[in-house]
């Protein structure tokens, strides 16, 4: 059955502030997961409780999207981590608020502590390095709304493993067959780094031109796709 959640008309509302973000993380949840429900935020104890841990007061948008979907780790930690409110932590030079770790600790995201007292702050992002004094916070999304769809977007990909799959390999253009979607764009300043698309009942996401992930709603679909995009695909095992 085809979805009746249009990502091209949802997504655009969902970039536009903190309040549509959230319209659009519960209905992407619905349609693609499955819905919120009352059990899946944090609590008003757990927020308070990290705040009084930490010293500081945590940005609206931060605190929202914990209380909307913090208990959701199928919307927020199938690849990388977010962290529960007990793992929050300041990092090692005072300078962030981190929420989130790369899968294999390669990255780490936070909000700088100077802006939070922003109610939507700028995330941003630091890479592990062998050498730590080159290791420095870059931006990432200019709003923590943002970060949070595009986390609840970026980890649906990974889940179920039925229904998704990464080809290392591509070799055709994706403009001319799916409709590429407005998301904000990743460090560097450009949108070829990781361009967004969708089809009927499936999200893509281009990596640099070279690689592609891939969720589809139904194997039906995602063969489809498969087959339209020949390939080293990981996890086809037809």
């Amino acid at each position: 059955m085809t979805s009746s959640f249009d990502l091209v008309s949802q997504l655009t509302p969902g970039l536009a502030d903190s309040a549509e973000a959230w319209t659009f993380i519960r209905g992407f949840a619905a349609h693609w997961v499955t819905p919120l429900a009352e059990n899946g935020g944090c609590d008003e104890a757990e927020l308070a409780s990290a705040e009084t841990r930490l010293g500081l007061t945590m940005p609206a948008a931060l605190r929202e999207g914990y209380r909307l979907i913090g208990r959701r780790p199928d919307l927020t930690s199938n690849h990388d981590h977010l962290l529960s409110p007990t793992q929050l932590y300041i990092d090692d030079r005072g300078e962030a608020l981190v929420f989130r770790h790369e899968n294999q600790g390669a990255a780490s995201w936070g909000v700088l502590l100077a802006d939070l007292d922003k109610a939507d702050p700028p995330v941003v992002m630091k890479s592990d390095l062998a050498d730590k004094a080159a290791e420095h916070w870059e931006g990432w999304m200019d709003r923590c709304s943002l970060a949070w769809v595009e986390i609840v977007m970026s980890e649906s990909l990974h889940e179920p493993e039925e229904l998704s799959d990464f080809l290392p390999d591509l070799d055709e253009p994706l403009d001319s067959r799916f409709a590429l979607l407005p998301c904000p764009s990743y460090p560097g300043g450009s949108t070829e780094w990781g361009r967004w698309f969708a089809g009927p009942d499936v999200i893509l996401r281009e990596e640099g031109g070279e690689c592609l992930s891939v969720r589809a709603r139904t194997q039906e679909v995602l063969n489809q796709i498969r087959d339209a995009l020949p390939g080293g695909w990981v996890n086809d095992y037809r």
